[in-house]
């Protein structure tokens, strides 16, 4: 077989950058697969569906996984068998953001197992893939037969300096004070996720709009694709529903379904009710059909159930803005809040709001605990932390302790990233944040937000801002719309819109939307977005109430973490031979100390529970790095007498020379007239040899002048050639012999 002829589109984006989508040439035996390219950026993707659906299958089994080769960026992985292997945190987050554009554009009743893989295969530092990703993903649907109802695309918005920029450059992005992630159809927004730094409520839908803006022509260029392919999609036709079971369904639970609703019951207790009313059904249906009915028609029953539920309670709150707890649709759960709660931590909180608990910790570490992330295209270290648990007694079921799956990364990326933006910008601790959810029925990130903000407090870390998160959802039906501040765990399931912000109350921090209804006018999300700014507020004042402000000082027990700035000549004066100065002084004071060098400065860290031996640390390492300035004063010790003056010792173990006509005003005859050694004398430093380094010392220039006295002139030395220099070169080095041979003795 020869060579394959690829089919290839391309599109600028606004600053006129290339993008060319290419198909036909790998990967040809998939459903369908392409080549997104942007410079010297490559990504892979590749989509699959099994031919049958899944027998017993409730919901649409899709997978993504998105992988960056590190030969990609010219790099080994840094693991133990040197070949990638699970996915990072990194590539799980683009997987997820992947995979909540892409699955809602599948139709309902798709049973199909389906797989997206994609793999940067060629990447440069400065251009960011995860921007590419469902652009990838999208375009291998849409030249697939599978019945994908796209295209969609995503795109980065970040404001820079502050214009907006679509897809920036990495090295630009680190001066953004918004940077999201949009995806959308050609029609609709669907997905928004980012950080900010305190932005308005009209600023994030300005970014979102310039962002569906530029997705509007990737769609297009993936459509023209799709023409030029001439993919033909398969004809899904879904189960034909038994309408005559369907209202039947609908007659037998309405009643009951409602009076659960209305009751305004806690999750427990609303559980058990709707269950009664699914077991009555089965009994019901059972009785009047009999086993052999149940055992054929029992599951479509049981997913009309489901399905009128949700109509039921949906229609409960349109018309009569009734809510499952019996809240105003604008209202937050009672909250409760505590910090200092874990004594040996450096912080903690409890955060309670509702039903939904986090039990938060704060640890601070040095420079050694920095988290490593080895990715493709760099590898660094992270010193802010957020890690997020949800065991099965959260919700009251068990479940294996098999570490954190793609939802607990998510959450715990969505929460770090919102406190991140309040954090000190020069803080020499590593951080480390563990949220614990105890209890959950909705909203477990936006709890652990708030927790996270008063162990924060709690630990004295200073922080520019309290930060709290709302979750919000919407549902709408033509006109008839209804905005839910904070929902539960079972009003996420019933919207059109379910979305969380977190931020100051200054403005907003950070942001995670998924919008299910077509056609959703801005000026709604506008006013979804004040709604859940007051939210926010409302939950920051009865955070206050614990406490408002960081604590002025860490805990007594915490880690006290000093930093100074050297010259980075010191530096190796400051490790020594093999490490051994710096491995004496922290076995000496029983501190940990790092050093490193920043911006052409050795920076020294140094850290422990104990404030006396940082001060011993901090001592020495003065003292190794002292540089004597002119005019400076010290309380030097006298060490050798000579007929020409006294050696010294001072500050840093530096020495010098006090001549004999420094010692007073007056005429000193014998140096052992005035001093001996071990004397203690304070001396001014007035001057250093240009060439030997040599520092000049003296006594009398810290004495008061005698009345009328005139400083008798300089005396020159002269050889008749011209001013005395071969003679002032002679004397130095005599000078110099002289104190190598005082010093021998």
């Amino acid at each position: 077989m020869g060579k394959q002829i690829p089919i290839t589109v391309s599109f600028d984006l606004p600053d006129g950058t290339p993008v060319t989508i290419e198909t036909g040439k790998l990967a040809t035996l998939t459903a369908g697969s392409v080549v997104v390219r942007v410079g010297d950026t490559m990504i892979f993707a590749a989509v699959s569906s099994s031919k049958e659906p899944r027998e017993g299958q409730s919901f649409f089994p899709l997978s993504v996984d998105y992988q960056e080769k590190f030969a990609s960026m010219g790099r080994i992985p840094g693991n133990f068998f040197r070949r990638e292997a699970r996915l990072s945190e990194h590539e799980i987050l683009v997987s997820r953001l992947v995979d909540r554009a892409i699955r809602p554009l599948f139709p309902k009743g798709y049973m199909n197992d389906t797989q997206v893989m994609l793999n940067l295969i060629s990447g440069e530092p400065e251009v960011l893939p995860d921007a590419y990703a469902a652009l990838a993903a999208s375009a291998a649907f849409s030249v697939s037969d599978l019945p994908f109802e796209g295209p969609i695309s995503e795109v980065r918005v970040a404001r820079i300096n502050g214009k907006f920029c679509i897809n920036p450059m990495k090295s630009d992005l680190a001066e953004a004070d918004i940077d999201i992630i949009v995806a959308a159809t050609l029609e609709n927004v669907m997905m928004v996720e980012g950080e900010m730094d305190e932005c308005q409520e009209s600023e994030l839908i300005e970014a979102i709009k310039i962002g569906h803006e530029a997705i509007k022509v990737q769609c297009q260029a993936q459509l023209e694709l799709k023409e030029k392919v001439g993919a033909i999609k398969k004809e899904f036709v879904p189960e034909e529903e038994d309408e005559a079971l369907k209202q039947r369904v609908h007659d037998m639970i309405h009643d009951g379904v409602l009076e659960v609703a209305k009751s305004a019951l806690d999750k427990k207790k609303r559980r058990a009710g709707l269950d009664a009313v699914k077991d009555k059904l089965k009994e019901d249906l059972e009785a009047a059909e009999g086993e052999e009915w149940m055992e054929e028609n029992w599951k479509a029953a049981k997913e009309f159930y489901e399905y009128h539920k949700k109509y039921i309670i949906r229609e409960m709150v349109l018309t009569e803005s009734i809510r499952l707890d019996g809240r105003k649709l604008d209202e937050v759960r009672p909250i409760w809040t505590e910090v200092d709660y874990l004594p040996a931590a450096h912080g903690s909180a409890i955060f309670n709001r509702g039903e939904t608990q986090s039990l938060t910790s704060l640890t601070l570490g040095s420079k050694t605990d920095k988290l490593m992330v080895d990715t493709a295209q760099e590898l660094y270290f992270e010193k802010f932390i957020l890690h997020y648990n949800f065991p099965g007694y959260s919700v009251g079921e068990p479940k294996p302790n098999r570490g954190p799956g793609r939802r607990e990364v998510g959450h715990a990326n969505l929460a770090g990233r919102s406190l991140k933006r309040v954090f000190p910008q020069e803080f020499p601790y590593t951080i480390r944040i563990v949220s614990d959810i105890l209890e959950s029925n909705g909203s477990s990130s936006m709890a652990t937000v708030c927790a996270g903000s008063l162990a924060l407090m709690d630990a004295g870390i200073p922080i520019k801002a309290p930060v709290s998160g709302v979750a919000m959802g919407m549902i709408a039906d033509g006109d008839r719309i209804a905005i839910l501040t904070d929902i539960l765990g079972d009003e996420d399931a019933l919207g059109d819109m379910d979305f969380k912000v977190t931020g100051t109350e200054k403005g907003i921090c950070g942001c995670q939307m998924d919008i299910k209804v077509d056609g959703l006018p801005y000026e709604i999300l506008e006013k979804a977005l004040m709604q859940a700014r007051e939210g926010r507020i409302h939950i920051l004042n009865e955070m206050g109430k614990t406490i408002g402000t960081p604590r002025e000082d860490f805990k007594p027990h915490a880690p006290r973490i000093v930093e100074l700035k050297i010259d980075k000549n010191f530096i190796g004066a400051v490790i020594g031979p093999g490490g051994r100065i710096i491995q004496e002084l922290q076995a000496t004071t029983g501190t940990v100390i790092n050093i490193e060098e920043v911006d052409d400065m050795g920076v020294v860290q140094i850290s422990s529970n104990d404030k006396e031996s940082i001060d011993k640390a901090l001592a020495a390492i003065n003292a190794i790095t002292f540089t004597p300035q002119v005019g400076d004063v010290y309380d030097a010790k006298v060490v050798t007498l000579q007929p020409y003056g006294v050696f010294v010792d001072f500050k840093g173990g530096k020495s010098g020379l006090l001549h004999i006509s420094e010692f007073a005003y007056e005429k000193v005859d014998k140096v052992e007239d005035m001093f001996k050694e071990g004397d203690e004398v304070q001396v001014k430093l007035i001057g250093i040899d240009e060439r030997t380094g040599k520092l000049r010392l003296s006594r009398r220039a810290l004495l008061e002048k005698p009345e009328g006295w005139v400083e008798p002139p300089k005396r020159e030395r002269r050889n008749g050639r011209g001013d005395g220099r071969r003679n002032d070169r002679r004397n130095d080095r005599r000078d110099d012999r002289r104190d190598r041979n005082d010093r021998r003795r």
